[in-house]
């Protein structure tokens, strides 16, 4: 996903998420080493990811992202509560994600 299409995206999953546009946006641009394993604590809050790399997974409580992954049927880009992203790669690897985290909850009717 581009950075111009993650951000169209999120004005509208925000509304969709009673935040309105009561959020702050974070760059995240995480540098794992050769097949390192991180956690990330997405709870409160959603991640986009933008450009990805191969040799690279994200796993969440949500969604699941990997190219070389065969034996699902959809790839998504937006996850939240536990992630986990895996460097599958014998090389230094890059992650990058436009955080969204909401300032106040009190949009929905």
């Amino acid at each position: 996903m581009t950075t111009d299409l993650a951000l169209e995206y999120i004005k509208r999953r925000a509304c969709e998420l009673c935040y309105g546009d009561q959020y702050t946006l974070s760059v995240r641009h995480f540098v794992l080493q050769p097949n390192e394993r991180r956690a990330v604590d997405g709870h409160n809050q959603f991640f986009v990811l933008i450009e990805p790399y191969c040799d690279l997974r994200v796993e969440s409580d949500t969604a699941i992202f990997d190219l070389a992954e065969n034996k699902i049927n959809e790839l998504e880009y937006e996850h939240r509560g536990n992630i986990l992203l895996i460097n599958q790669s014998i090389f230094i690897n890059h992650v990058r994600f436009i955080q969204v985290i909401p300032t106040n909850c009190n949009q929905c009717p």
